[in-house]
């Protein structure tokens, strides 16, 4: 695999992941492509090994949830929006799983990479976690002398919220 290729595959990856019912999770059509098969295909080597996807490793999104990705991901809107299906979701460990079970040169490479990925995540988790336990004890270690200090520090760390268009029409 080439540089070029490897960016490509971290990138696609990367936005394929999504946060749904409290996990990072990856949807069978983003797996499937990945992985460089069908969709139908992967979720046939599920269905035979369904022992190797317990709950914590997979599940199946509701009609809502699948309106709210097609809504939010424009690479799934093509594939999702009409399908009479409702898509699978797989956790690091599901995606993991998969890689066992479609037994390819590709999904091996993939996992490899959606494996690192998602340490990646768990290591930025813990680190900011770890900043804001160290803030908590160094505001309670110094009083009020440098509350807005630290309250300046705990607005940095928060994402800004982007901006929302105005609705309507300009006078």
């Amino acid at each position: 695999m080439t540089d070029e290729e490897g960016l490509t595959l971290v990138e696609n990856i990367e936005r394929s992941i999504l946060f749904m019912r409290g996990k990072k999770v990856m949807l069978d059509v983003d797996l499937a492509n990945l992985y460089g098969v069908t969709t139908k295909r992967l979720n046939e080597q599920v269905k035979r090994n369904i022992e190797r996807f317990p709950d914590d490793f997979m599940f199946q999104l509701t009609e809502t949830e699948k309106n709210e990705v097609v809504a939010k991901c424009d690479h799934l809107c093509d594939q999702l929006k009409y399908s009479p299906y409702l898509p699978y979701a797989f956790t690091e460990h599901g995606a993991l799983m998969l890689a066992n079970v479609i037994k390819s040169a590709t999904a091996i490479q993939a996992s490899i990479q959606i494996v690192r990925i998602f340490m990646e995540l768990r290591r930025l988790l813990e680190t900011r976690e770890e900043l804001s336990r160290k803030m908590r004890d160094m505001e309670t270690k110094y009083d009020g002398q440098f509350a807005i200090v630290f309250e300046y520090i705990r607005e940095l760390m928060t994402p800004p919220e982007t901006p929302r268009p105005p609705i309507g029409f300009k006078h």
